[in-house]
């Protein structure tokens, strides 16, 4: 396919990052403490950004107009095409662990969405959303659940998959519209496997056959249930894409995006590639090596087109475990693409409504075809892009 590429200006400028917000709904957390400064931003210098028009070169574009075959349909999750079958079927969220002993992971590369948080002791944990998921044959590692990581995953109506969790997940389990695959259940035994090469509790991995077939066992569809929006992000194509241009100066140059004053344990940061328009994903675990994030399966860097960072208020509880308040509105966040950033506010107003990122002028932003990384940031901590 033809591929063009658009200059980007090169704008070197590092900003420290903190947010701050309103209370809502139920589930939410108390303002009994004070909120950091908000984001410094540009105020806006018109009433809204014009929509991308003429790209400056230098961005790659690709003409993506029609499937590569027939009967290929949009995906949900990237745009991408992909087979109609794979659309139709529920996507599954598996919960994976972040550290030096839970590395490398295996078939992450894979997954279309993936978000970050903290959990206790400032230690990381993924969610990683797969839409292609049933032919996969080692996923994971797999570790226990945060009822946070609960409610993104209810946004994509996916099956969580997880071993465990402490009992604040009880009550969430236990609504009848929660559908999940536990590797602690002798019932869903058959979906996981512990690799003996491995230590416990980082050696438990899912398959998709085995996933498939308890799915089948517990009765849930595999078809969408319509709890959820039409849509989730709102895409533009790989001819058509977003380079920011519209926002003029307050468009950041982001070649660099380092996560470390967020995840301190994980470290991470993602780099941009002119050559292919896309972020690579590095980090310096605890008593690791600094380098690129590697998935076990295939060896390939994981990367991806779009990165959102959400600041998000948050409470400590008993044993340090921690609870994101996920519904809200008017929160601070940051979109990047294709070399640059722009500040944005997001919401999420229902358990199984998408988590919707609005840009300055209240305009929801436009998003480029291809995967997504979701750092979820902690009120009060900050990150660093250049």
């Amino acid at each position: 396919m033809k591929k063009t590429r658009i200059w980007l200006a090169a704008i070197t400028a590092v900003i420290m990052l903190c947010a701050c917000g309103d209370e809502l709904d139920s589930p939410v957390i108390s303002d009994d403490v004070p909120t950091p400064a908000p984001v410094q931003t540009t105020q806006p210098t018109s009433t809204a950004p014009e929509p991308p028009g003429t790209l400056l070169p230098n961005i790659v574009t690709e003409d993506d107009s029609l499937p590569p075959h027939a009967g290929m349909v949009r995906s949900r999750l990237t745009n991408e095409w992909i087979e109609s079958s794979v659309a139709n079927t529920r996507p599954i969220a598996v919960i994976i662990p972040n550290e030096s002993a839970a590395i490398p992971h295996y078939s992450l590369s894979e997954a279309s969405v993936i978000y970050e948080a903290n959990v206790e002791g400032r230690m990381s944990r993924m969610m990683a959303i797969y839409e292609d998921w049933q032919d996969l044959s080692k996923i994971g590692n797999v570790r226990s659940l945060r009822t946070y990581f609960a409610y993104w995953a209810f946004e994509w109506d996916a099956f969580i998959v997880h071993y465990g969790g402490p009992h604040f997940i009880n009550d969430l389990i236990a609504e009848s519209t929660t559908q999940h695959i536990d590797g602690n259940l002798s019932s869903d035994s058959a979906a996981f496997f512990r690799d003996s090469s491995r230590t416990m509790p980082h050696n438990g991995y899912a398959t998709g056959t085995g996933l498939a077939k308890v799915i089948q066992q517990k009765g849930y569809p595999l078809s969408y249930r319509g709890l959820t929006d039409s849509y989730h992000y709102n895409f533009t194509t790989k001819s058509s894409p977003n380079a920011l241009t519209q926002y003029g100066s307050e468009a950041k140059s982001a070649t660099y995006i380092d996560m470390s004053g967020c995840y301190p344990l994980t470290r991470c940061y993602f780099e941009f590639n002119e050559s292919d328009g896309l972020y690579y994903r590095s980090q310096h675990l605890s008593s690791s090596t600094d380098g690129p994030h590697i998935d076990g399966t295939n060896s390939e860097q994981l990367t991806f087109k779009n990165i959102l960072v959400q600041y998000v208020k948050y409470e400590e509880l008993s044993g340090g475990y921690l609870v994101f308040q996920c519904h809200d509105t008017t929160r601070d966040g940051w979109y990047f693409t294709n070399g640059k950033g722009i500040h944005v506010n997001w919401e999420k107003t229902s358990d199984y409504g998408a988590t919707r990122y609005y840009d300055d002028y209240g305009n929801e932003i436009l998003m480029n075809t291809g995967k997504t990384m979701v750092c979820i940031v902690e009120e009060g901590d900050s990150f660093t892009y250049r």
